[in-house]
C-alpha cells in the first residue's frame, strides 16, 4: 500500500511489516495501551494468539485497510478512508441473544427414486431414518427393513430443526410381500410425522424457504449436491445455536386493536413464515427466523428491531466515521456501501486483488444483511455527511428485496424533494466489474454544513432525527413534503362536523399520537408519533378521519395538536360533568318520535338523556319507569 512509511513505527525504526517480520512493535503496544486497533485481518489470528500469550487484559480490535482502501489505484488518496475505517472499527459491537435447537438425529428423507433409498443407506449409520416416498416412486425394496420405508405425499409442515411436524396424506405401509418394486397398501390422508431432520430428495418444489434449519434439500439427479447434503446430514445430531435476529417489544407493535387490522408489513416481508399474527401484536419464532432483517428495517415503531447489530450501533458508526473522514482533511463528501461479510466482502476483496479496487471516496460498512439496512440508516448516513448511500447485494438474494426497495422508494422521494438526488440506490451484482462500475465516479462536493447529533437508541427516535437532520442539512431543505403511500410517517385528517368527540380512536391508537383530555372532551394529535397504521380509520363510527403520509417538521416540532374539543354536558340535577353538549343533543335528536319517547311520558324520558349515570339511575327508580312499557 501507499502510505507514509516512517509513520507506521518509531521515527527511527519504520515499519514494513508489522504483521510478522516486525512483531516487536505489537508487543511494546501490548504494554503500552489498554485499547489496541490493528489495520489487518488477515493475521488476527496471529495478533490474538500473541496477546494472549502476553496476558494482554486490554481491548483488541482488528480493521481491514488494505482490500478496503489501500489496494486499489486511488491508494494514495486513501488517507481520509482508513482513518473513518479504523475510527469505525472502535465502536463496539451490540452483543446479542442466542436461541438453542437441539436434535435427536431423527431424521425423515422425502424421496421419488431409488436415490433416497441409498442416502437414507449412508445415513443410517449416524442417524434414526424413515423413509417416506412418493405415491407411484419407482425402487426396488431393501434386503433387510433396517429402517422403515413408507408411502406418503406432504400436504403442510411448520418448525425447525429439532421440532418439524408434518401432515401427510396417502400414507401407506409396504407390502411385505414387495418383489421387483415396492408395492404399498391403501393409502389414508392425514397422518401426522415428527422429526428433527427433514431431507427432501424429491426435486419438487421446496416444502420450506431454503434458510429454515434442519431442511435439507437437493436435486436427486445432481450427485455432488447429493454428496453434500450426506456430509450436512451427518452432522445434524447435537444442540445448535444460532443468533436471535429480531428483537420484539410486543407492546410497541401496531399490528391489530378490537380485531381490526392495522400495520402488516412485517407478515408482507418475511420470506421464511417465522413472523404470525398473534391477536392485537405478531409473533416472532426466532427459531425460524433467518436474520433477513426487513421486519425490522420496516417495522413503523420499533417494535421489531435488528439485533446483529442494532440501528443505534451502526448509526454511531457512521457517525465516527464520518467525523474521522473529514477530520482528516478530506475535501469531498465519501459514499457510503453497505455490505454483508460474505458477498459482499468477497467481491471487495476481487476487486481489490485483481482489478481497480474500491474507490477512494466510498467507505465500506460491513452488516450482517444488507436488507436490515432502513430508512433511518440511510437518513443518518446523509445528515452526517455521505453524499451518497449504496447497499450491495447478491444479484439473485435468497429472499425478495421488497422492504429495502420501499426503504429505498421512500428515501428516495426525501432525497428528490431536498435536493439530494439519486442519493440512495441499489447495486444487485455477483460481478467484481460491475461493482466497480457502479461506483468509480467522480466523488462529490461535501454540503455546507452536515449534522453531528448522537443517535438515539430506539428505532422510531432515530428514524425521525434522522430524518429531520437530514432535510435541515439539505442543498435545499424544505418545511413539508409529502410520502408515498405506505410511508411509516404522516398525518391524520378528522371532518369535524362527522365526529362525535366518542373517543373511539384515542382507545385504539396502538402509537399514543391520537390522545384525549381527562379534564375536557378533546382528540389531539401528536404527528411525530403518527405511523400511518390506519386502525384509527378502521374503528371510527362515523367514517370522519383519514391519514395521509408525510413529513411536516413544523407538527413534529409542535405540541399535541387538537383535532377537535366540544363542551362538556353537566347534569342538569347535580351539575357533574359528563360527555359532550353536541353528543347529547345529537342522541336526544335521533330518539325524537321513538316509540319510548313519546307520549306523555316522552318529554320526561326525554330528559333523563341530560342527567348523569348517577342521577339518571335515581330518577328512574324514584318514577318507576318500565322501559319495555310502550306509551
Amino acid at each position: 500500500m501507499t502510505l507514509d512509511a516512517p509513520r507506521l513505527g518509531h521515527e527511527d525504526r519504520p515499519a514494513s511489516q508489522l504483521c510478522r517480520a516486525q512483531l516487536d512493535h505489537f508487543r511494546a503496544a501490548l504494554g503500552e495501551f489498554a485499547e489496541i486497533t490493528v489495520a489487518c485481518t488477515q493475521e488476527a489470528p496471529l495478533f490474538t494468539e500473541l496477546a494472549e500469550a502476553e496476558g494482554y487484559a486490554g481491548t483488541l480490535r482488528f480493521a481491514n485497510i488494505r482490500e478496503t482502501a489501500g489496494w486499489s489505484e486511488d491508494g494514495a488518496r486513501a488517507a481520509p478512508k482508513m482513518a473513518a475505517l479504523l475510527a469505525m472499527a472502535e465502536t463496539e459491537a451490540t452483543p446479542f441473544e442466542v436461541v438453542s435447537m437441539d436434535s435427536t438425529g431423527v431424521a425423515l428423507i422425502l424421496g421419488r427414486d431409488q436415490v433416497a433409498l441409498d442416502v437414507a443407506e449412508t445415513l443410517s449409520e449416524t442417524l434414526d431414518i424413515t423413509v417416506l416416498m412418493l405415491p407411484g416412486a419407482e425402487c426396488q425394496p431393501p434386503r433387510q427393513t433396517t429402517w422403515p420405508v413408507l408411502q406418503g405425499r406432504i400436504r403442510k409442515g411448520h418448525g425447525h430443526l429439532g421440532a418439524f411436524e408434518l401432515t401427510v396424506d396417502a400414507y401407506a405401509a409396504p407390502a411385505p410381500s414387495s418383489r421387483a418394486r415396492l408395492e404399498f397398501d391403501a393409502g389414508r390422508d392425514g397422518a401426522v410425522s415428527r422429526c428433527d431432520l427433514v431431507v427432501d430428495l424429491t426435486g419438487a418444489a421446496p416444502l420450506f424457504h431454503e434458510t429454515c434449519p434442519g431442511y435439507l434439500r437437493a436435486d436427486p439427479r445432481d450427485a455432488v449436491a447429493v454428496a453434500r447434503l450426506i456430509t450436512q446430514a451427518s452432522q445434524m445430531s447435537g444442540t445448535f445455536d444460532k443468533p436471535k435476529f429480531i428483537d420484539f417489544t410486543p407492546e410497541l407493535c401496531a399490528h391489530s386493536r378490537n380485531t381490526l387490522t392495522g400495520c402488516t408489513r412485517c407478515l408482507n416481508l418475511c420470506p421464511t413464515g417465522a413472523i404470525t399474527p398473534a391477536g392485537d401484536t405478531v409473533a416472532i419464532d426466532p427459531h425460524i427466523c433467518a436474520g433477513c432483517g426487513q421486519c425490522a428495517a420496516a417495522c413503523p415503531t420499533g417494535a421489531a428491531s435488528y439485533a446483529l447489530p442494532v440501528v443505534g450501533n451502526i448509526a454511531a458508526r457512521l457517525r465516527t466515521g464520518l467525523r474521522a473522514w473529514f477530520a482528516a482533511g478530506a475535501k469531498d463528501a465519501p459514499m457510503i456501501l453497505f455490505h454483508d461479510g460474505t458477498h459482499g466482502a468477497a467481491l471487495i476483496d476481487a476487486s481489490a486483488r485483481f482489478s481497480r479496487g474500491l474507490p477512494a471516496h466510498v467507505i465500506p460498512v460491513q452488516v450482517n444483511e444488507p436488507s436490515q439496512i432502513g430508512p433511518e440508516i440511510m437518513a443518518a448516513a446523509l445528515a452526517y455527511g455521505a453524499s451518497d448511500v449504496r447497499v450491495l447485494t447478491k444479484a439473485r438474494p435468497a429472499h425478495d428485496l421488497d422492504g429495502l426497495a420501499a426503504s429505498l422508494d421512500l428515501i428516495g422521494a426525501i432525497c428528490q424533494a431536498t435536493g439530494y438526488g439519486a442519493a440512495c440506490a441499489l447495486i444487485q451484482t455477483d460481478d467484481p466489474d460491475a461493482l466497480e462500475a457502479a461506483l468509480w465516479r467522480p466523488a462529490a462536493k461535501p454540503r455546507a454544513t452536515r449534522a453531528g447529533f448522537l443517535p438515539p437508541e430506539d428505532k422510531r427516535g432515530l428514524l425521525l432525527l434522522a430524518l429531520e437532520e437530514m432535510i435541515r442539512t439539505a442543498p435545499t431543505p424544505v418545511e413539508r413534503l409529502p410520502l408515498p403511500q405506505g410511508a411509516p410517517l404522516g398525518t391524520v385528517h378528522l371532518d369535524t362536523q362527522a365526529c362525535t368527540t366518542c373517543l373511539a380512536c384515542v382507545g385504539a391508537c396502538p402509537s399514543g399520537a391520537l390522545s384525549d383530555n381527562p379534564d375536557k372532551p378533546m382528540v389531539r394529535f401528536t404527528e411525530s408519533a403518527c405511523v400511518q397504521c390506519g386502525i384509527c380509520v378502521a374503528t371510527c363510527p362515523e367514517s370522519a378521519l383519514t391519514i395521509a403520509p408525510q413529513i411536516d417538521l413544523a407538527a413534529w416540532a409542535a405540541p399535541k395538536r387538537i383535532l377537535k374539543e366540544e363542551e362538556p354536558c353537566a347534569c342538569t340535577s347535580c351539575g357533574k360533568l359528563f360527555g359532550t353538549k353536541s353528543g347529547v343533543v345529537r342522541v336526544m335528536q335521533r330518539l325524537e318520535g321513538h316509540w319510548m319517547f313519546s307520549g306523555a311520558d316522552g318529554a320526561a324520558r326525554l330528559a333523563l338523556l341530560t342527567l348523569c349515570d348517577d342521577c339518571r339511575t335515581q330518577e328512574v327508580v324514584k318514577a318507576g319507569f318500565d322501559p319495555h312499557e310502550k306509551v
